[in-house]
């Protein structure tokens, strides 16, 4: 889709060290459509090669789907100091290939996510793949890694929604 585009096409990312999820939609005013998911596989192998997995596989889907910019989940740390460094730097890998992109980053964690989809924070993951399938208009099922990814995207949307409307009131 080349020319003037008023619509914004929206990459999501799921980071992960083996597995990272993308999502892209595209958004016009309200309405999120969705464009395309999957999952990149980064392997087992050697850990410099995923990375380097993810940057490529992201930098391709920046490029296909012309992305305009990207919402990257925050690194949630829980008891595993090292499984947390791995996922922060597939999270760098996937920001450096967004940056590389020229798309603008906004980054949130997996608890405003859900926040902003499901109602709750402590939504669990079958509830937030649910709304990602209704506010999508999806049938079937997504792949976990994908439908987490979507979720971002559309966490994205609600918070610049969020963000004109405080705006907006600020400015009368």
């Amino acid at each position: 889709m080349s020319g003037q585009r008023t619509a914004r096409r929206i990459l999501g990312i799921d980071p992960g060290s083996v597995k990272t999820g993308f999502g892209v939609i595209e958004v016009s005013g309200s309405q999120a459509i969705y464009v395309a998911s999957g999952v990149i596989q980064a392997g087992t192998g050697a850990f410099a090669a995923r990375l380097h997995t993810i940057f490529t596989g992201l930098t391709a889907v920046i490029a296909e789907h012309e992305a305009t910019e990207s919402a990257v989940e925050e690194v949630f740390v829980n008891r595993n100091v090292q499984s947390a460094l791995k996922l922060g730097q597939a999270r760098g890998a996937a920001i450096c290939a967004c940056a590389g992109g020229g798309l603008a980053v906004h980054e949130y964690s997996a608890r405003a996510v859900k926040q902003a989809l499901v109602g709750r924070g402590g939504a669990d993951k079958s509830q937030v793949g649910y709304m990602v399938r209704a506010t999508l208009g999806l049938q079937g099922t997504l792949r976990e890694d994908a439908a987490d990814a979507l979720a971002v995207a559309l966490a994205h949307t609600q918070h610049d929604r969020l963000d004109a409307r405080i705006a907006s009131g600020a400015a009368r």
